[in-house]
């Protein structure tokens, strides 16, 4: 099982407040069978044992598995987004703001026992009609990070939305190549914030 996923997701959603433990306990078994396995080879009968639950009594928690990985899916970003917004309150200058979120996204995407990565890099495996419903959620998340770049005193000859693309794409493609040594996640969201500062002149 996925660490304190159940508890974070209770913590920062008043919906999910109201689910019974069963109903976490299964979201939380489906998570961790999505990160691990992949959407596909994930069955609604793997998670049924895992939890304890078979047949109709499963399906008293969920819809389908569509439905259950684009929930588990929302909850992993929503995870994400609000352990951004609680790191930058409080940070006044733009700059700061924009280096401390990179911060938190890469330490929340490392961690190995997160499973928000997982879950991103299996989006392309998803059926289709998966695929819209969890474009909604990313384009939630990414406005996030519309308001930081919006906020920075860049250099006129930049587009906003092209360096919001970059910087992100930059980000998600981190853990395909980042190993435990030399540099901290920390360290490289410096690095790729220092690399993208471009103030105005």
């Amino acid at each position: 099982m996925k660490r304190d996923f159940g508890e974070e997701c209770i913590q920062n959603s008043q919906s999910l407040s109201k689910l019974t433990n069963r109903h976490l306990e299964v979201l939380e078994a489906a998570g961790a069978l999505f990160a691990e396995r992949g959407f596909a080879a994930t069955s609604i009968r793997d998670i049924g044992e895992k939890v304890g639950l078979l047949g109709g009594s499963l399906y008293h928690y969920i819809k389908s598995k569509e439905a259950l990985f684009v929930k588990v899916h929302d909850m992993a970003l929503q995870i994400g987004e609000d352990r951004i917004r609680a790191a930058i309150e409080g940070v006044e200058d733009p700059w700061k703001r924009l280096e401390v979120a990179c911060i938190t996204m890469l330490d929340t995407q490392l961690d190995p026992n997160s499973l928000t990565l997982p879950l991103m890099n299996d989006f392309q495996s998803v059926p289709l009609a998966v695929r819209e419903k969890l474009i909604l959620k990313r384009d939630a998340f990414e406005a996030l990070f519309t308001e930081l770049v919006n906020a920075l005193p860049l250099d006129p000859a930049l587009d906003r939305s092209v360096y919001r693309l970059l910087l992100l794409t930059l980000l998600n493609k981190v853990a395909g190549w980042y190993r435990v040594g030399r540099l901290s996640p920390e360290d490289i969201a410096r690095q790729i914030v220092a690399i993208f500062h471009h103030p105005a002149k």
